[in-house]
């Protein structure tokens, strides 16, 4: 009963987001509207002649401090500026911190939709960064732990409003019906891990549990503080080659964030590190992620050495170990 709740709430927001057979063009250009300034209709109305078809991509771990939701806010932020709309779910359910990330404190949260004070479209925030944010609550047991109708009822009220181009949820760690909600929910997901042996350990359950849902999904792995773009290979090998065989699963890998101090730097300074260190070695990985989920060359840029960053980056991803 449990699998069966998760899969049919999964099964409705997908449809909202098109079903998973047809193509979204990424290079698209979309021309949204603003949804206030429509002839009043009803919500299927609205989505089917808008004609939007958002791209669902959660992005999970395992275990928690592997840092999620600095990656989901500055993937966010790089995917905007490449041109797409982008909107932010805070879907850790009960203990949200993507507006701690960004330093601004929402006025209205998840927590007064469940309550029915607000609709979903209501609480909807558009930041400077240029994304839009929908907040979750921290501190808050009933949303951390809802039940089947509410969970149900959260993703039937996606139909209210725009989501643009791209959703990026942002879930909580670990295998909870909340969080496996969600993933299933969306298009793809990308698994977060850090060289750790826990983290990777954790890594692995979470992908176990996905696949133990459905086999109709898109796993990306994503290594996050790794020393060295060797070191971020080999984690990311290591987990692949394990999933496959003892799962038979396909897992991608989809790059790896450098072990940089801005990083945390900007975490305390509640600024995204892709604006506040543009150049950095952080910034770059998040660019490159960004530009393999919208499957686009990126122009190289040379560095006073002469050779690109993104040549340095990704140079012993083709070499063998010895």
């Amino acid at each position: 009963m449990y699998r069966e709740q998760i899969v049919d709430q999964a099964a409705k927001l997908r449809k909202l987001a098109g079903e998973r057979g047809v193509v979204i063009p990424m290079d698209s250009s979309v021309k949204l509207g603003d949804l206030d300034s429509q002839v009043t209709e009803n919500s299927e109305t609205k989505v089917r002649r808008q004609g939007k078809k958002p791209r669902f991509i959660a992005i999970t771990s395992g275990k928690g401090g592997v840092g999620k939701s600095s990656l989901a806010v500055n993937l966010a932020i790089m995917l905007g500026k490449m041109g797409k709309k982008v909107t932010v779910l805070d879907a850790d359910l009960g203990l949200a911190n993507i507006n701690v990330i960004l330093g601004f404190i929402p006025k209205y949260t998840l927590q007064h939709v469940f309550k029915k004070q607000k609709t979903l479209g209501e609480i909807v925030v558009e930041i400077p960064e240029g994304i839009r944010i929908i907040a979750g609550a921290s501190g808050f047991y009933q949303l951390a732990n809802l039940s089947a109708e509410q969970r149900e009822e959260m993703i039937d009220s996606f139909q209210d409003i725009d989501m643009g181009d791209i959703v990026i949820v942002d879930t909580g760690a670990g295998v909870s019906a909340n969080v496996l909600s969600f993933i299933l929910s969306a298009h793809e997901t990308i698994v977060v891990t850090t060289p750790e042996p826990t983290a990777i350990t954790d890594a692995y359950g979470i992908i176990k549990a996905i696949v133990s849902q459905t086999s109709d999904m898109t796993i990306k792995l994503l290594v996050n503080r790794a020393a060295s773009a060797l070191e971020g290979k080999k984690v990311a090998d290591r987990v692949i080659a394990i999933a496959g065989q003892f799962l038979n699963a396909k897992v991608d890998h989809i790059g790896f964030i450098y072990d940089d101090p801005v990083v945390s730097l900007a975490v305390r300074n509640q600024k995204p590190f892709v604006l506040s260190y543009p150049k950095s070695k952080a910034s770059s990985c998040v660019r490159s992620v960004a530009a393999n989920l919208l499957n686009i060359q990126l122009e190289e840029t040379e560095d006073p050495t002469g050779e690109s960053f993104i040549q340095k980056l990704f140079g012993f991803l083709g070499r063998n170990e010895t």
